[in-house]
C-alpha cells in the first residue's frame, strides 16, 4: 500500500496519520469470491486514534469549502460520512441499497468488479445548489461513485469531490467519474 493524499497540503504529521490508517487496513483474499481481495477498513474503528486520524484528514480538507451535504454510500461509508458531516456543520444523506429507505426515492444502477447493483436516495434529501462531497470506503471500478454523482446531480447538487479511504489504482475507477475529483488517503494495487 502506498500513502496518498494531496501533496500540496501534506505534512509530516499527515504522513504519520496516513501510515497509521494504512496499517489498520486488512486484506482478505478470496472474499467475497475467488479473485477478489477485500480491503477491510473496520480495523480503523478498533483504534480510536486511527479513526480520529481519518476523520481529521477529511474534515481538514473540506472545512471552509462551503460543503452543505455529505453523502455516504452504504455500508462502510456510514461509519465515516455522518461524523464528517457533523464536524463540517453539513447534513448527512445516506445512499442505500434498494428497498432500505422509506418514502419516495430515486435510484441509479451501477456495475461493480463482480456484479451489478443499485443505490437509492430519498427525494427531498438534496436541495438545489447543495455543495456535496461523496464518501465511500474505497474506489475500485468507480461504478458506485459514478452512480452516486449522478443521483446527487439529478437532485440539483454540485458534487465538489469524492472522498475515499482507499483507492485500488489498478482498476482505474477515476476514469468513470469524469470531471469529479477524488481524494484518497491510501492507494493500493
Amino acid at each position: 500500500m502506498a500513502i496518498a493524499g494531496d501533496d500540496s497540503n501534506h505534512g509530516v504529521d499527515d504522513d504519520a496519520r496516513i501510515a497509521r490508517i494504512a496499517a489498520a487496513i486488512t486484506v482478505f483474499p478470496g472474499f467475497p469470491k475467488p479473485g477478489i481481495s477485500f480491503q477491510d477498513v473496520t480495523g480503523i474503528f478498533h483504534k480510536p486514534e486511527v479513526f480520529r486520524d481519518a476523520i481529521g484528514l477529511f474534515v481538514e480538507r473540506y472545512k471552509g469549502k462551503g460543503v452543505t451535504l455529505v453523502a455516504g454510500i452504504e455500508a462502510r461509508a456510514f461509519f465515516f460520512a455522518p461524523t464528517i458531516a457533523l464536524e463540517l456543520g453539513a447534513k448527512f444523506v445516506p445512499l442505500r441499497k434498494p428497498r432500505k429507505l422509506p418514502g419516495e426515492v430515486i435510484s441509479e444502477e451501477y456495475s461493480l468488479e463482480y456484479r451489478t447493483d443499485k443505490i437509492e436516495m430519498q427525494i427531498g434529501a438534496v436541495e438545489p445548489n447543495d455543495r456535496a462531497i461523496i464518501v465511500d470506503d474505497l474506489i475500485a471500478t468507480g461504478g458506485t461513485l459514478s452512480a452516486a454523482i449522478k443521483l446527487l446531480e439529478r437532485a440539483g447538487a454540485e458534487v465538489v469531490e469524492c472522498a475515499c479511504v482507499i483507492e485500488l489504482q489498478e482498476l482505474k475507477g477515476r476514469a468513470k467519474l469524469g470531471k469529479t475529483p477524488v481524494f484518497v488517503l491510501v492507494e493500493t494495487n
